[in-house]
């Protein structure tokens, strides 16, 4: 006798494939960081010898390796763009797989509350493109998903033998991964002992004792701390943005569209926690509670370091309710409204990344009247209205490090994290982000930001040849005085730097850039 039709391989196979489809259409990914990692890919390639003038890259024992290496190994043989874009595919299908495997672990095969779960495949941190860390992320929830496994088959040794690598590949993809396993696995094992009738001290010590196959990656510590300007102090300012941080693990574009999309999402959790045929799985509940602690606890960091977890603290709330004595018409209903639930928001997302990706392109045009080494001084101009869809073009300048082997001042400043370092000399804190970032005089102040205007009167012009500037804005005309604009679509303006002395040639724009 087959299962419900929601239980299917097919379904499935169908789903996971699914979940590959919305960054199929556009040739570069639109997460937010990604061209700033896809410049520093360039540069750890070794491709473009000329980079080597502006930048240099060292790999370093850190927590941060996991798209790094895979690049190293594979974009020599398939081209840099290419592999980013197959890795960047493949993480949501590998969250999507775990999310699945981990429902039928729990309760021997697929919950119709999983299917509300796979959307967040593409949550916020995704679509702010932190590769290395959803990478980890979807590896963690598959490798949680075998150490349930093994434990209810009572394998121990086996396990501890897997997981002694399975953790340090972890940790070496991103430490954050690592921390979740630890804090999943324990906290999922703390909850079968408690499951089984055991008191919480025994619980807490069986836990631990189990869970020492998955803690040597923490004596890396002794070697490496991570550390940078984004690793202060600030847990008490950043505790009243948690909630919202929740609200908004599905933000994209349509804030309407997504906010209603995640109150779905908390009334089913809530019909399953207010319903007694429901009933929950002790070690998935355990995890997510586990990991909503470590969300709780973790500071903002001003690098997202809280709002990382909060996506998969409700992935795993979501997976943790069981169907076994829920009427079969009930289930049918959550069944399909989770998979057009799916379905719609699978479309929109695609819908969102190709609207984003034509708007790449146009801006990426610029590209193409760009001098190949030349060197590049960018200014993308940020809204100052608060919007829900993300300003997506922080460091799409670092597509000229990666296309055209030029020199661009959007690369992180990551402290003792950092991989690439920026050795050109005299930029004047131009050199890193946020330089590339500028907006509206009145907002720049307030926001922490030069204006436009600051910004071109500030920078080393004898360190540039080029200036690209994205959203342009109107400024006093003699700050553009010995800028010759080259190309301009109305909304872009590049220019050539004239050198001292130099005589203003005649414009080939046939409409001037925005000035006052």
């Amino acid at each position: 006798m087959t299962g419900p039709w929601w239980q299917g391989r097919g379904l499935i196979v169908l789903a996971l494939l699914a979940t590959a489809i919305p960054l199929l259409w556009p040739a570069v990914p639109p997460l937010i960081d990604l061209p700033g990692h896809m410049a520093r890919y360039r540069v750890m390639l070794g491709d473009d010898p000329g980079l080597s003038r502006w930048y240099a890259f060292e790999w370093k024992p850190i927590g941060y390796l996991g798209v790094d290496l895979l690049v190293r190994a594979v974009a020599p043989a398939l081209g840099l763009e290419p592999t980013v874009k197959l890795v960047a595919i493949l993480i949501p299908v590998i969250t999507a797989a775990g999310m699945l495997w981990l429902s039928r672990e729990a309760h021997g095969c697929v919950q119709p509350p999983a299917l509300f779960a796979l959307p967040l495949a593409f949550h916020l941190c995704f679509q702010y493109g932190f590769l290395n860390y959803t990478l980890g992320m979807g590896l963690a929830l598959n490798a949680l998903a075998l150490w349930l496994r093994l434990g209810r088959l009572g394998r121990t040794r086996m396990r501890a033998a897997f997981f002694l690598p399975i953790a340090a590949l972890l940790w070496t993809v991103h430490l954050f991964t690592w921390l979740a396993l630890v804090a999943t696995a324990g906290s999922a094992e703390i909850a079968r002992a408690r499951a089984a009738g055991r008191s919480w001290p025994a619980s807490v010590w069986s836990a631990a004792l189990r869970c020492l196959p998955i803690a040597p990656p923490a004596l890396m510590f002794l070697l490496w701390r991570p550390g940078g300007p984004a690793a202060g102090n600030d847990y008490l300012a950043g505790l009243p943005l948690k909630p919202g941080w929740l609200a908004s693990v599905l933000r994209d574009r349509w804030e309407l569209f997504d906010i209603v999309s995640v109150v779905l999402i908390g009334l089913l959790l809530y019909r399953c926690a207010r319903s007694a045929p429901w009933r929950w799985s002790p070690p998935l509940l355990g995890a997510g509670l586990g990991l909503f602690l470590v969300f709780l606890a973790m500071p903002f960091g001003a690098a997202y370091a809280d709002a990382r977890f909060a996506p998969y603290v409700v992935m795993l709330l979501l997976l943790a309710p069981g169907g076994s004595k829920v009427p079969n018409r009930e289930l049918r209903l959550v069944a399909l409204t989770g998979l057009a639930f799916f379905a719609v928001r699978t479309v929109a997302t695609t819908a969102s990344f190709a609207m984003e990706g034509r708007d790449w392109d146009r801006h990426l045009a610029a590209l193409a009247h760009v001098p190949r080494g030349a060197r590049v001084i960018s200014f993308t101009t940020a809204p100052c209205e608060g919007s829900w869809r993300m300003f997506r073009l922080a460091h799409l300048p670092g597509m000229l490090v990666t296309r055209r082997g030029a020199f661009s001042n959007d690369q992180f400043d990551l402290g003792s994290t950092a991989l690439l370092r920026v050795i050109a000399p005299g930029l004047d804190g131009f050199a890193l982000d946020p330089s590339q970032i500028v907006m509206a005089e009145a907002c720049a102040e307030s926001r922490g930001f030069l204006s436009l205007a600051q910004a071109l009167a500030r920078f080393p012009r004898d360190r540039f040849d080029h200036l690209w500037i994205l959203n342009a804005v109107a400024v006093d005309r003699r700050l553009l005085a010995d800028l010759d604009p080259i190309w301009s679509d109305g909304r872009d303006v590049l220019y050539r730097l004239r050198p001292a002395g130099a005589p203003n040639p005649t414009s080939r724009l046939s409409a001037p850039p925005p000035t006052r």
